[in-house]
């Protein structure tokens, strides 16, 4: 399959579909890495730490071309007291140890958290935006900004995030409570996650009586409805492998990456 892409600044091509490794082992996030190629999914959406691991893993040992992967992953959030040149140095650290530990030159995501801290958001993007002009990463993105943390970062940003990474599913509405408008408004565009809910699925989504007949009519599974209509309203969407959130195991996890993809080809 060949995954549709966005085009953001720089040329840069953005898949719309991600594997979301959240919560995965180092060895799950390895075998859903291979599950994911099989499927066509390149853009890999990962956090530092054991997930990290499992990509640098996998960057190792496969003979996959490096340019061939869209590697996005995310700073972390600095702790409630730190001061905006200790959390600069947190994300600065940060970007040279991923890059390190992943054995290339450059990731082509960096998302920054939201954070309370006003000064440390502007801080920290900054860092970002020294990160895309050095070459270290290929394009910036925000992770759960409100339209007031937006407004915080865009007072001093030199660069407009290319997205911003939020919870979206059907109950929310394609707005998603003005949010997606805001965003729109400095050009940013919505990339998805939780479309059947986070932390885990919701029973209410899940058992919902209207995605349940849509879904008995084309014979797809709720979630895969529930996936349909965030592609269809414009989003991008980062996909976890199975039902079983933060786990990839066995069939469940191979199975369930290939239907969520194969949402793409509704008619």
């Amino acid at each position: 399959r060949v995954i549709p892409t966005w085009q953001l600044d720089g040329g840069v091509e953005f898949p719309i579909l991600a594997l979301n490794t959240a919560g995965l082992s180092t060895e799950e996030t390895l075998r859903a890495i291979d599950y994911a190629q099989n499927e066509g999914l390149t853009h890999i959406d990962f956090h530092p730490g054991k997930e990290r691991d499992g990509v640098a893993q996998f960057l190792k040992d496969s003979k996959v071309d490096r340019d061939s992967l869209f590697l996005n992953t995310k700073i972390r959030k600095p702790a409630p007291g730190t001061s905006p040149e200790d959390a600069a140095k947190l994300a600065r650290d940060q970007i040279e140890e991923d890059l390190q530990v992943l054995g290339v030159k450059y990731v082509d995501m960096l998302m920054l958290r939201d954070t309370p801290d006003q000064k440390n958001i502007q801080a920290q993007w900054k860092v970002l935006e020294e990160a895309l002009a050095a070459g270290k990463t290929r394009s910036v993105g925000i992770i759960n900004y409100c339209p007031s943390g937006l407004e915080t970062l865009m007072e001093t940003a030199k660069v407009v995030p290319a997205l911003n990474y939020i919870m979206c599913h059907v109950g929310m509405g394609p707005d998603i409570q003005g949010l997606r408008t805001k965003n729109e408004k400095y050009g940013i565009r919505t990339f998805a996650y939780g479309q059947t809910g986070e932390p885990e699925p919701r029973e209410a989504m899940l058992n919902d009586p209207i995605l349940k007949r849509i879904g008995e009519t084309h014979k797809k599974s709720t979630e895969e409805v529930a996936l349909r209509w965030v592609l269809q309203n414009d989003l991008a969407a980062s996909l976890r492998p199975s039902g079983n959130f933060g786990i990839c195991e066995g069939e469940e996890c191979q199975v369930g990456l290939s239907r969520q993809v194969s949402c793409l080809e509704w008619e």
